[in-house]
């Protein structure tokens, strides 16, 4: 049984913004540019590490835009989010996509449940939970066409990926 040692405040949070070649390029024109993988906050930053895959396995090459961390998808197409534990501890990781929780599919929170990732385990997320066997797949998207737009009419968070990591008491 996973117990959170703190249930409301996460031990590091995280945020990636996709966006396509033109957006960032723009986005990117205005602002310093450094090209590394995300970075989460606080002391959760050297216990994970999160990155975006393509539907061929590839990790998406990823910039830092002032202090946004952008990957560059292309429309249509599917991804995968992968978040390694590098610790020796177990982790809870709450995701979100566009504003929605990766295993219900409604609005986000850091209050819900989320995955728990053994020491040294890799975690791979490639869709919206929908049942125990299948997954609405992530794909890139106008933010009219997006899942968050279709399903509730709300496109405040399109484009971005938030991760919420949890530690157990006493970690």
């Amino acid at each position: 049984t996973w117990v959170r040692a703190d249930s409301a405040r996460p031990l590091g949070t995280a945020e990636v913004f996709d966006n396509d070649r033109e957006g960032i390029e723009v986005t990117a024109a205005a602002s310093e540019v450094r090209r590394v993988w995300p970075v989460l906050r606080g002391p959760a930053a050297s216990l994970l590490s999160i990155g975006l895959k393509d539907q061929s396995g590839r990790f998406l090459p990823g910039l830092i835009v002032g202090d946004r961390w952008f990957v560059i998808g292309e429309e249509g197409r599917r991804y995968a989010i992968v978040v390694q534990n590098r610790s020796d501890l177990r982790l809870e990781a709450v995701l979100s996509v566009d504003g929605l929780d990766v295993l219900d599919g409604r609005p986000a929170s850091v209050r819900k449940r989320g995955y728990v990732i053994d020491p040294h385990r890799t975690l791979v997320v490639d869709g919206f939970r929908q049942s125990a066997d299948s997954v609405a797949a992530f794909r890139f998207s106008p933010v009219r066409e997006s899942y968050a737009q279709e399903k509730y009419r709300n496109t405040r968070n399109v484009g971005v990926i938030g991760v919420a990591i949890f530690n157990e008491p006493g970690t």
